[in-house]
């Protein structure tokens, strides 16, 4: 009996230890800008911008000069089309730590969504020189867009492309070339960097719709109607259904 007694005690004293144990677990993580951060980081990468948001403040009321929850919540508010707030997070990680390459690639996003250009590629080009940013793919790519936006064609493509030898696996260059060298009317070019793009997500619809566009103006009709025939039926966006249909009346006609 004595023996039950002692086992008893001893498992409820575990328990108690366990609960204290987690208790001070968890007071120590609500202490933790690091915590606090992280948790943030995974409501961001789900796309739940909010929760992500009221995590990243909680990182920074426990320590205000954390530079990275200053830039993740400037990339928040930068998700969630708040630009002006963006901005104003990303100054003042920079303010901190001027040598966080990344802000500077975020701002310059920042402004060519608010239509300020100069400014725009001004950051992005301050990006580009820091040969430590392990990243440097993205500011390249950032000043294409800005170029092909520009009509500046030959130049956007040359950025883009650096992009590429930097990180051969960025579906987004690959997309951006392909397009820059249909406007060059380079079809046969442009087919060869869907198809890339297309070997590191082989089920991207849009990147189907833009192989088979190039198909078509290449003149291969027949490659062309098949991937249309075969994305139709999956194209869940109204835009895209009618411009695949179209191409389709024009094939059968």
């Amino acid at each position: 009996m004595r023996v039950k007694i002692t086992i008893i005690l001893f498992i409820c004293l575990n328990l108690i230890l366990c609960a204290s144990a987690q208790k001070k677990l968890a007071q120590a993580r609500a202490e933790d800008p690091q915590y606090q951060y992280n948790i943030g980081l995974v409501y961001l990468n789900n796309g739940k911008i909010n929760e992500a948001i009221l995590y990243f403040k909680k990182s920074l009321y426990l320590n205000p000069r954390f530079d990275l929850a200053l830039n993740a919540l400037g990339l928040a508010y930068f998700m969630q089309g708040s630009f002006e707030e963006s901005l104003k997070y990303f100054q003042k990680c920079l303010e901190i730590n001027p040598n966080l390459t990344e802000a500077h690639n975020y701002i310059g996003s920042v402004y060519q969504e608010m239509g300020i250009i100069d400014k725009a590629e001004q950051e992005f080009r301050r990006a580009i020189t820091d040969k430590t940013y392990k990243s440097r793919e993205l500011p390249y790519y950032n000043l294409a867009r800005l170029y092909f936006l520009k009509d500046k064609l030959q130049d956007a493509l040359e950025f883009v492309e650096i992009s590429i030898e930097i990180n051969n696996r960025m579906v987004l260059a690959h997309n951006l070339k392909g397009v820059l060298l249909e406007k060059l009317e380079k079809f046969e070019e442009a087919i060869q960097s869907y198809k890339k793009a297309l070997k590191i997500v082989p089920d991207d619809i849009n990147l189907k719709f833009n192989l088979a566009s190039a198909y078509f103006k290449n003149g291969e009709i027949t490659k062309a109607k098949e991937i249309f025939e075969e994305i139709y039926p999956k194209a869940t966006d109204l835009e895209l259904r009618e411009k695949i249909n179209q191409y389709l009346k024009l094939i059968k006609n």
